[in-house]
């Protein structure tokens, strides 16, 4: 019993992190307004090559705040507008 708890506690835990874990995907990267450290966001602007969009992230941390490095990754799933 107590073996199925821990079997549906960390099942439970796995999915709601896995379900965070999807980047949001915006047209430009003027509209990401509070970029947290460790956060991915996908701009699609049309700066990346075709099957690929830009991928923002949240570094590190600096006096001024999170600093960004920006990535062209594969694009998943269909084309969101």
């Amino acid at each position: 019993m107590l073996l199925r708890r821990a079997t549906c506690l960390s099942l439970l835990i796995s999915v709601a992190l896995a379900t965070a874990a999807h980047a949001v995907t915006v047209g430009r990267e003027q509209d990401i307004t509070d970029l947290k450290l460790g956060q991915r966001v996908q701009v699609d602007d049309g700066t990346c090559p075709a099957g690929q969009v830009k991928e923002v992230r949240g570094a590190r941390m600096t006096d001024k705040g999170v600093a960004r490095t920006t990535a062209c990754v594969p694009r998943y799933g269909p084309k969101s507008k």
